[in-house]
């Protein structure tokens, strides 16, 4: 029995052998296995770089339109920074020209007192001490009026001995003259300012006709005087 035990073990450990051999192809298995593989690695690689391609030109594309929206967003930007320089600039120029308009209006109005204190200083002979003490007083109150005038910008003309010029001069009277030459202002009969550079108050001029206009229109009115008189002695011989 003892024997028949011990055959049994020794058929079991053989047929445990014979299952645990590895079989003979297991190598062409194995290369089968590694080439699939390796088929697999190449179509991921082959997938991955399609994908990668693919990103690369959907980023190069999304980078243009990028690059476009930018150029746009500046140019408006350079536009509207330009159209609000401009703007900024034409308030400040509108509000000076405002701010000067007001003054000169107000300036204007005052410039009579200023020619009334002049032609009071210079018809004006004070004798007795009393009309002496009261011209200082008003004298003073003129220079401080010029005064305030000069703070505000306002300077005089000088117009005698320059040439007549329509946008600064008004010209009340023009008469022969030896001593200048034509179209020069030889005598100031009210006087112009300036405010900032520009004309606050024409200036009320005499202008010279030149030496040797008088004689030559002394004939001219003669003619006409005996025109006159020979049509007075037709008219009354015919009454």
């Amino acid at each position: 029995m003892i024997e028949n035990q011990s055959e049994n073990i020794e058929d079991k450990e053989e047929d445990v052998s014979e299952e645990g051999k590895i079989p003979e192809n297991s190598s062409v298995v194995e290369d089968q296995i590694d080439e699939v593989k390796q088929s697999d690695d190449k179509d991921n690689e082959k997938i991955n770089a399609e994908d990668l391609q693919s990103t690369i030109t959907n980023n190069d594309a999304r980078l243009e339109q990028l690059e476009k929206e930018h150029e746009t967003l500046k140019s408006q930007y350079v536009r509207i920074a330009a159209d609000f320089d401009n703007f900024r600039k034409r308030q400040s120029r509108d509000q000076d020209d405002l701010k000067i308009q007001l003054v000169s209006k107000a300036l204007t109005a005052i410039l009579p007192i200023v020619d009334n204190f002049e032609r009071a200083r210079q018809q004006l002979k004070p004798e007795s001490e009393e009309a002496q003490t009261l011209h200082r007083s008003y004298q003073g109150l003129y220079k401080q009026l010029v005064e305030v005038l000069k703070q505000q910008g306002v300077a005089p003309m000088r117009v005698v001995g320059q040439q007549f010029d329509p946008n600064l001069h008004e010209a009340v009277l023009r008469e022969p003259s030896q001593e200048f030459t034509e179209d020069i202002i030889t005598e100031e009969l009210q006087r112009g300012y300036h405010l900032e550079g520009k004309v606050l108050r024409h200036a009320l001029v005499k202008v010279s006709m030149g030496p040797g206009q008088q004689n030559s229109q002394e004939p001219k009115e003669k003619d006409k005087v005996e025109e006159v008189i020979d049509s007075e002695s037709i008219i009354s011989e015919d009454n």
